[in-house]
This record gives structure tokens, sequence and C-alpha cells, in this order.
């Protein structure tokens, strides 16, 4: 369900959503944030251990989900991206959720990808890409442009430069594509033989079908070609497989929001089938109130597999609404009814398994004694089991699920031999043998039979109280022989990723003492007296630095060479009595005696060498700290908090850092500033500052200068010490370079500036005489002339919104 309500079937569905939201306490729907409190974060805490929470299903923490979005893999890491009312249990204000995961199981729910009022439109469903070859021209710094399409009745663009930490909408928005009727849900794939980008629109006009469209760069499209189909509607996805296996044999399949497809060509702008009808892939209940819908698949994968995730819209608690299906590999057979779609668990599923039980060769029958799973019990499990059908007397067989001392229970599953279908379903034998796989989550079951050509993607509201965990094997009038059994003990996947703290150190990270808690500037600590949070990764000689502010803490810091427990460290921390310590247990090594304010954040960076310890505060080149101890060689890194509550936040070793030449420390005037691993980011819905202790008066001063959302982010230079005398050149996404000072605009060059593209800028700066310079040109945009202040402090400078600078340098 991507849209509003384009059907009255659809109008229903979602009437029903809402009366069940009302009843159950919907809070009202609540206004889009702004740029300055963007993005919405953190969400209700949560242990995922409700009632009917899945363990290895993804589901967000709170609010309502549906369709899934631009599944993608980037560098290392899996990003899901789907539907979302953070604000309620009902479908209401689409935001775009967004959760990453390193092995497609433990999944990490991230903060807002898109959201209404921030970024413009309608924020409905669609796909994303990631474009590695720069087509765009977006790219700015290292990472490849991540590209997302939304929109209903014409589709727009958004784009990240950050690895999908924000995202930025093209040209505010702008409709890249319109079309005649009802329309939404793209789907961009890249066309190898034609070299083209192709998008996969539904739309109504004439009936339900698909708009195909083509483009070089991801931003000018043309329609090629429609393929028309009653039976489409919406979520369109189109993709190859190899057929059994066969590189040489490749066909598309194009499928819609009810997981029906057909299988055909494509040539680069149409598509075309034989077919004259289409197959379903999924069992399941396939619609917006059903247990399967909407899947789409991942783009740039690495391993060219083809792994779908869908949502299963049936599922709920007190504090959240749906969850994904976990991924399966797509394939596609020759069956005995024809070329199918097969669907099985990815390979990942099965390193979740933590305990494996096994069974062979047993004959079942009606007699309890002959059931090799009584006396067995699981909440979250996996199932492998294969019957011999050709041998077997038995009427029926199968399992049934959580079972309790009564024998009633919450789900069965029955084979009927002679019609052979699985609870109505069909499912013939192989060699006279069927096999099935059963994945047994607290509110999702997903079937897989046959090494995936039968699927059924379920929810059940299983009881997972103690007594409510049996699973019993049963045959009724007669008997079947069970080729092999096999139980896996399946426990959460929840908990192995941070959610808002950026850090680029790979290792889970754990509490050694207080409490550790999401904000939407990182991680927050609370101890009564030491709380430590630590990685698992290790180092002796290393950089690592990070942001920390105090909020009620005594004392908050970077901790190192730290032992799994926190009773060995070392911590550089600042602390509210006015210093910056360097201390291990037992010792105060060194302090450096300074004004320490609550609510400022600090950067501290460390460096070791050996023995050797040195400690840099807000960016000094000189150390503030430069002592000698040779308690702990090597440890892990972490973060401490003393007696109340601190936040931490960018915890980065071996990082860039903020790169710059201007020879003092640095503090903020206004706003949020912080180190990113690279540069400093501020944040304000004003005007903010960062300023040094450099005073020039003649001088070249430069900088590479990117908004992430917002207006504005500049160069300041000859500022007084609360900047409210300065000159600021900045960049402004109205479409401006701006050379201004209070209570005056000097000067302006009219230019296209973008949001998340990097720009150069240098002033020279010569008696009464300033001139700016774009991008490394020969000829200053601004050359102009004014005496208000001969001489003061270098900075920089973000306006109403987010933005980052980096290498700032002055001579």
């Amino acid at each position: 369900m991507s849209a509003a309500v384009p059907t009255a079937l659809k109008r229903a569905v979602l009437t029903a959503f809402l009366i069940l939201a009302a009843v159950i306490g919907l809070p009202a729907p609540a206004s889009a944030g702004t740029v300055s409190t963007y993005p919405e974060f953190p969400y209700p805490a949560t242990d995922y251990h409700e009632p009917q929470r899945g363990q290895f299903h993804f589901s967000a923490r709170s609010g309502w989900m549906n369709d899934v979005n631009a599944p993608l893999y980037y560098r290392g890491t899996y990003h899901l991206f789907f539907q979302h009312n953070p604000h309620g249990l009902g479908w209401d204000t689409m935001h775009w959720g967004h959760a990453t995961s390193t092995d497609l199981t433990h999944w990490t729910q991230k903060p807002i990808a898109l959201e209404p009022g921030v970024h413009p439109g309608d924020l409905w469903s669609g796909a994303g890409v990631v474009d590695t070859a720069n087509v765009t021209g977006l790219k700015s710094g290292d990472d490849d442009p991540i590209v997302v399409f939304t929109g209903t009745n014409g589709v727009s663009m958004a784009y990240s430069t950050d690895g999908a930490k924000t995202f930025t909408s093209f040209d505010n928005g702008r409709k890249l594509v319109t079309m005649p009727g009802t329309s939404r849900d793209p789907k961009v794939l890249w066309h190898e033989p034609t070299k083209r980008w192709v998008m996969v629109v539904w739309s109504d006009a004439g009936g339900n079908g698909v708009n195909i469209y083509t483009s070089t760069n991801l931003i000018d499209w043309t329609l090629r070609s429609r393929y028309a189909a009653n039976w489409l509607f919406e979520c369109p996805d189109m993709f190859q497989l190899p057929l059994n296996g066969n590189d040489a044999d490749k066909r598309w399949v194009l499928t819609d929001a009810s997981g029906e497809y057909v299988v055909g060509g494509f040539d680069g702008t149409a598509f075309s089938t034989t077919w004259t009808g289409p197959q379903v892939m999924d069992h399941g209940r396939n619609s917006a109130d059903g247990t399967f819908y909407a899947g789409l698949v991942f783009a740039n994968m690495p391993d060219n597999r083809v792994v779908q995730m869908a949502w299963q819209p049936g599922n709920r608690g007190g504090t959240w609404t749906g969850n994904a299906s976990i991924p399966a590999q797509l394939g596609l057979r020759t069956l005995p009814a024809g070329i199918r779609v097969t669907r099985f668990p990815v390979a990942e599923v099965s390193a979740l398994r933590t305990g494996t039980r096994t069974w062979t060769s047993r004959t079942v029958t009606a007699d309890p004694a002959t059931d090799p799973l009584t006396g067995v019990s699981a909440d979250t499990y996996e199932l492998e089991a294969t019957f011999e059908v050709s041998t077997a007397t038995a009427t029926r067989f199968g399992f049934r699920l959580h079972t309790r001392p009564d024998g009633s229970y919450d789900r069965a599953l029955s084979y009927d031999r002679a019609s052979q279908t699985l609870d109505g379903k069909p499912l013939p034998t192989v060699n006279g043998s069927i096999k099935l796989r059963l994945l047994v989550d607290r509110g999702q079951l997903e079937i897989f039979g046959n090494d995936g050509t039968f699927s059924w993607t379920y929810n059940v509201a299983f009881d997972s109280t103690p007594t409510s965990q049996g699973i019993r094997l049963f045959a009724e009038n007669g008997s079947v022989r069970l080729t092999t059994l096999r139980l896996h003990q399946i426990n959460s996947t929840w908990g192995a990723g941070e959610s808002t703290l950026d850090s680029n150190l790979a290792g889970p990270w754990r509490a050694a003492g207080g409490t550790w808690t999401d904000t939407a500037g990182g991680k927050r600590g609370s101890s009564t007296g030491d709380g430590f949070y630590l990685n698992s990764q290790t180092a002796g000689d290393a950089s690592y630095e990070g942001d920390v502010r105090l909020d009620t803490a005594t004392a908050a810091g970077l901790t190192f060479r730290a032992s799994a427990d926190g009773t060995a460290h070392y911590t550089a921390n600042i602390d509210a009595s006015g210093l910056v310590k360097l201390w291990r247990p037992g010792r105060d090594i060194a302090v450096y005696p300074t004004p320490i304010e609550r609510q400022r954040t600090y950067h501290l960076k460390v460096t070791t060498t050996g023995g050797r310890i040195r400690v840099y505060l807000d960016h000094g080149p000189v150390p503030v700290i430069d002592a000698t101890d040779t308690a702990y060689a090597t440890g892990r890194f972490g973060a401490n908090v003393f007696a109340g509550a601190a936040n931490v936040q960018n915890l980065y070793s071996g990082a860039i850092g903020f790169v710059t030449t201007v020879n003092s420390r640095w503090y903020p005037v206004g706003g949020g500033w912080t180190v990113p691993g690279t540069g400093v980011r501020g944040q304000s819905s004003g005007d903010a500052f960062l300023l040094s202790d450099q005073v020039g008066t003649d001088f070249s001063y430069s900088g590479d200068l990117r908004v992430e959302t917002g207006v504005a982010a500049a160069l300041t230079f000859r500022a007084n010490t609360d900047a409210t005398e300065h000159y600021t050149a900045n960049i402004d996404t109205g479409g401006v370079v701006k050379l201004w000072r209070p209570g005056r605009v000097i000067a302006e060059h009219r230019t296209t500036i973008r949001a998340g593209r990097t720009y150069h800028l240098r002033v020279v700066a010569t008696g009464s005489s300033l001139r700016v310079y774009l991008d490394g040109g020969a000829t200053p945009v601004i050359d102009t002339t004014d005496t208000a202040y001969p001489s003061g402090r270098f900075g920089v400078n973000v306006f109403e919104g987010s933005g980052v600078i980096q290498n700032v340098a002055v001579s």
C-alpha cells in the first residue's frame, strides 16, 4: 500500500486500520519537523521483546510500517527504507524510515531518511540505486550518490552524498516525470545492454499498467513504452533471473504489489511476454491488509543475487504495526507446471542458528510416542523436514506449532497426501518426497517447500509464554516416514548495531556500567558513578577522537586501551570543575585547567604511541596534555560518563577529522558543532558560528563547504569574539554566493548551489578590498570593498540547516 487511497478497496482497508488505531489510542498526527530538528529521533525505547514482536524479522521501533522502499547495498552495508508513520499506529503522514544491516539479518533502525516538510511532496513508495559512475554529477567527496525516487502523480528524486546518513531533495522536489492518471511507485534499474537507466512506474491511465522510461543521467527521462495489464496493480518491480541457473539464458520478470508476475523479455525500451496471465510467487494473503505485499529486490548487490523483501501487514503490537519478511533469494526454474519464480531464505539466515537438534529415519503415526518432538519446546526457531510421501499411508501429516498441555495450539500445518497440498496450497512431491522449511517467529511464520518452489509468508499471533511453546509432529489415519528433521534455535537479532552513534569502529558496543540510550545527537550515558560504553575493537598505538557534551554529568570523555569490563582503561575527559583530565583507575595522570560549560559540545582527540599519550581539545594544534604512562599497552575503544548524564558522538579512530591550518583552538557561537569523521558539521535554526582564536588582517582564506539541509554554509573572517561583528562569504541554496556582514548584504553572485554538493570558496582580503573566488576560478565572483572591520578572527558559519566545512586554510 504505497499511496493515499486511489480505489474504494484501499479506502476501506485504510479506514479499517485507522479505526483500529483509534481504538488502541493512536496519537494525533504530528506536523513535520524543521530542518533544525531533522531527523526525527529518538523513537521510544524498546527492548524488542513485546508480544508478537518478531525476533528475527524487522519491524519499526514504533509507529506504522508499510511498503519496502529502495532496498540497496552500498559499501558493505544493506539499506532498507520503508513507508513509515512514526507518529501513530495507522497509515498517515508518510515518511521514509531507514534501517541498515551488514548481513541482511541483524537490522538497526536509523533516523528518518525522508520527512514531510523537510523534503517536499508526497513521500510515497519508490526505489533507489547507487550512482557509482556519478552520472548525476552530484558526487561530493568520497561517497557515491545514493539516489531514491518517490512521489505520487509524478516522480521526484532525492539523493545522499554521505552514505545515506542524510538525503536532499533534488531541485526542491521538482517532478522529473509526470503522466496521465494516477501514478506512483517508481522502480529504477540499470540495463547493461543499452547502457541506460530504466524507470518503471505504475499508472492507471487507461487501466492498470506501467510506463517505462529511460535515462542516461537519472535526471532527464524519456517515455519509451507502456505495458498494460489488468492484474498489474501498484508497486511494480522488474528484474532479470537466470533460468535454471544458466547465466546465458536470463529472463525478465515483471511483478506487482501482490507478488503476481509474468516472465518475458525486455529490450531496453519495452517489456513483452507470451504469458496470458500472471502467476503468484507467494501463497500468503497478497493484499494491503494481508501477509505479503509490495516486495522489492535489492539494488547494487555485490554478488549478483536477486534478493527480495516484502511487507507483512498483519503483524501488530501495542507500539508498532507491520513488519518486513525475511530476505529471500529469488530464482527461476522450469517445473512440470512451467517456468516459475522460486523464493528461498538467503544463506545468511542459517548463521542465526544458535543450537540444533537432529532426528533421522523415523516413522510417525497417530501414536504420540512416535513423535520425535514430544517434550520439545521453543519460542523462535527454524524447522527443516523431509517426508517420504510415496511410502506414506497417512491421509494427512504435519506440524502443530506453539502447542499447550491441553492439546490446543496456535497454528497447524497439514499436508494432504491425496491432493498433494499443504493447507490447500499445491505442493507436489519431488521424487516421492516433500521438503519443508519453517521459520517461526513471535508474530511471523514463513514456509518454504521443495527448495523454494513453494513460498507462504504468513502472520500468526503466537503465544510465547513458556507453557505455549510446544511443537508437535502428527500423522492421521496411517504413517509417514520422516527422512530427516532438524530444529534450529534462533535467538533475537536485535541490538547488534547503533542507531544514532556515528563511528567507524566495526565491533559491537556494550555497556559496562551505567545506562546508554539513543539520542538525536548520538549516545547518552547516565551513571551515578563511572559508566562505560565499550567497543569490541582494540588497539595499542592509535588516534581516537569524539564529541562530548556534559548535561548533568560531572565528567565524560573518551576511553581507550580498556579491558572488556572497564576495570582497566585510560580515559581523557572533560570535567565540569574546569579541567581536561587524563586518568586511569587509581591515578590522575595529568590535568589541564580550562573553563568547561555544560550543554556545549567539546571535541577531544587522543593519540597514543607506546607509553606517550597526547590529548587535544577543540582542534587545537598543540596537545593540552602530553604525558607518559605504561600501565596498559592495548585495549578497547569506548566512552565514559561520571556522576550524571552526558552525550557522546562521532567516535572515530584514524579518521581524517577536521583539517585546518588555522593555528588555534575553535569555539562555538550558537548552534551545534560536531565532527562527523571528516570536517566540522554545524546545525542551527538560524545563524551559528564556529570561531577560532586566530586573528587576521590581510590574508587568503579558503575552505570546502557543503550544505546538507537548509540554506547556507560559509567562511567567516574578521570577526569579534561573539560574532556580532564579522564578514561572511557563503554558498546559499537559494542560488547565490553572498558576501555579507551584520545588517548588510555587501555583494552577491547568482549561480546554482545544490545541497549535498561541495563547493570551494576562497576569500582574499587586502585592506578594504574583499574578493571571493568560487571552485578554483581565476576571476573572483565577488570583487568589492567594505571598511567596517579591518581585522578579526577566522571562523565558519551555517544558517537555517546543517552544513559541513573542511580543509579550512589561511595564508
